[in-house]
């Protein structure tokens, strides 16, 4: 099982950077994105680093994590709400915090990793009520995209905002 595995890692893997860096680049600025955190993103304090010639040609790989705005404070009920709320009208991920499997997996950070935790450690933490950690499977990128983005007809959070260009620079999924 584990050798039939690895002849199609570098598939799997592929995919999910693709994936991974095309929701990236589409919340960057979207106005119901607080932050992104995905290197290959301008914003991303080791674009730097990130962007050199040579460095990571493969990928970042399939994680990354957003930033729901909500009412624009990052510790409200409001934005834990909303950002509740986005997350369970996604069709295709799962809702979970395993990694390994070919399926996309979404959660709400504060919920699954710290609920336990009291507001000021998860504040020293960065953990927001808006914090999303998305682990891109092997779907078809324009799927999860168009899930992440809630053009289905939901009427969700992403859908009711406007979008700029795609315009993915040396990242190109």
């Amino acid at each position: 099982l584990l050798l039939r595995g690895i002849k199609t890692l570098s598939l799997r893997v592929a995919q999910q950077n693709k994936t991974a860096a095309a929701i990236a680049a589409a919340l960057e600025h979207h106005p119901a994105i607080e932050k992104v955190h995905y290197p290959t993103i301008t914003s991303h304090r080791d674009y730097a680093v990130a962007s050199r010639p040579g460095m990571f040609e493969g990928g970042f790989g399939g994680v990354l994590s957003f930033e729901i705005k909500g009412d624009g404070n990052p510790w409200s009920q409001e934005t834990f709400d909303a950002t509740a709320r986005f997350i369970d009208a996604l069709k295709i991920p799962y809702i979970g915090p395993s990694l390994g499997g070919v399926e996309s997996l979404v959660e709400q950070v504060r919920v699954v990793g710290y609920y336990d935790q009291p507001l000021e450690v998860r504040q020293k933490l960065s953990i927001t009520n808006g914090l999303v950690r998305l682990a891109c499977g092997i779907e078809d990128t324009q799927d999860l995209l168009d899930d992440v983005l809630q053009v289905r007809g939901r009427g969700m959070i992403l859908a009711s905002y406007s979008f700029p260009p795609l315009a993915l620079g040396p990242f190109s999924p």
